[in-house]
């Protein structure tokens, strides 16, 4: 799968082509700086998971407690800002969050099987309790955001006699988002102890940009082009696309963004300008501009904009601003920068 190529690769070449030579223990190393920055916007985008998670995880608790129109509205709500808080730091693909799996526990994706579906059918036709063990045991596919809104936003599941807040469902829901927040403050404790080591290591810096251009061709090539019918088979077709079920697709890809942007290119754009590349850093923040520009006009579902020939093209200006952005990031600024990209980090399995 595509993603844990892409943490196979990166992790490759970690002690390849790195950007500052190696002085970790020198306090005039440049590189410490842009690290320190890296990791300090980082933790911010990882409590933020933590605290919208335990949010989710307490809604979805209240719901089933206390089932009403209201309080099932109030736990999707719930999970999708629990779920766009990690789109904000999904490029992070190093460190602690390789530890366990921990990227696949938040986002089971691709799946092309619909194996979060039939996970489901099969945890909720079984009469063993519903237990964190159970969860724990039970795979990647289970145990994340596309489990969660599954058991919440599906169609088809959510007409049948299984649907919330039947008893079963309810305590999967609740050991599910109990997971996902339990996963979300471990992970911000596990960074922020992370610091002196990623901080210390030059090899870090390239392994964040190769991150940040990880994350860019993801988006690009899986999130946009494919469900786009720009690749593979070449239809269209939103089930190719993450958070279809919830119409969350282009909301996310807003947030992964705004996480880049946030989490990401302060330290990036000043480490270019430090490089004598001053008016390629205001060009890539021009170009992060330009693509939040197509929001919130497509924060809508996807399905619509791919029926309608007139309406793709929306999606068509999004694209193009995202293939220009990761050009200027994955092409130009790599190249000046001298880092080098993991191999095959654009294709999937």
């Amino acid at each position: 799968m595509k993603r844990l190529t892409l943490t196979l690769c990166l992790a490759s070449t970690l002690t390849t082509a790195p950007l500052m030579a190696a002085s970790t223990n020198s306090s005039h190393n440049p590189g410490t700086d842009y690290r320190r920055q890296w990791h300090s916007d980082i933790l911010t985008g990882y409590q933020s998971l933590a605290t919208q998670s335990q949010t989710l995880a307490k809604q979805a608790e209240a719901y089933c407690q206390a089932p009403s129109p209201e309080a099932f509205e109030q736990a999707k709500q719930a999970w999708l800002e629990a779920f766009l808080a990690w789109q904000k730091v999904r490029f992070v693909d190093f460190g602690p969050v390789e530890q366990d799996n921990r990227a696949w526990q938040f986002q089971f994706w691709p799946d092309p099987k619909n194996l979060v579906a039939r996970k489901a059918s099969y945890l909720l036709k079984d009469d063993a309790p519903i237990t964190p063990e159970k969860i724990s045991e039970s795979g990647v596919a289970v145990q994340g955001f596309p489990m969660a809104e599954y058991l919440l936003y599906d169609q088809a599941f959510n007409n049948s006699e299984r649907a919330l807040p039947a008893d079963h469902t309810c305590k999967l829901l609740a050991a599910v988002t109990r997971h996902i927040a339990d996963n979300g403050e471990t992970l911000a404790h596990d960074w922020k102890a992370f610091q002196n080591n990623y901080i210390g290591s030059d090899q870090y810096t390239d392994t964040t940009i190769r991150a940040a251009m990880a994350g860019l061709e993801i988006l690009e090539e899986r999130r946009l082009a494919t469900p786009m019918g720009l690749r593979g088979n070449g239809k269209r077709s939103v089930y190719s696309a993450d958070a279809w079920r919830s119409e969350a697709s282009l909301i996310a890809a807003d947030a992964s963004v705004q996480g880049l942007n946030q989490h990401f290119l302060p330290a990036f754009s000043k480490l270019l300008k430090d490089r004598g590349q001053a008016s390629l850093a205001e060009n890539i923040d021009q170009q992060f501009n330009e693509v939040l520009a197509n929001f919130p006009e497509l924060d809508r579902p996807m399905a619509p904009l791919l029926a309608d020939d007139k309406a793709f093209r929306s999606l068509q200006n999004l694209y193009i601003d995202v293939t220009q952005l990761t050009a200027l990031v994955n092409d130009r600024a790599a190249v000046e920068l001298g880092v080098v990209r993991g191999f095959n980090s654009s294709d999937g399995d």
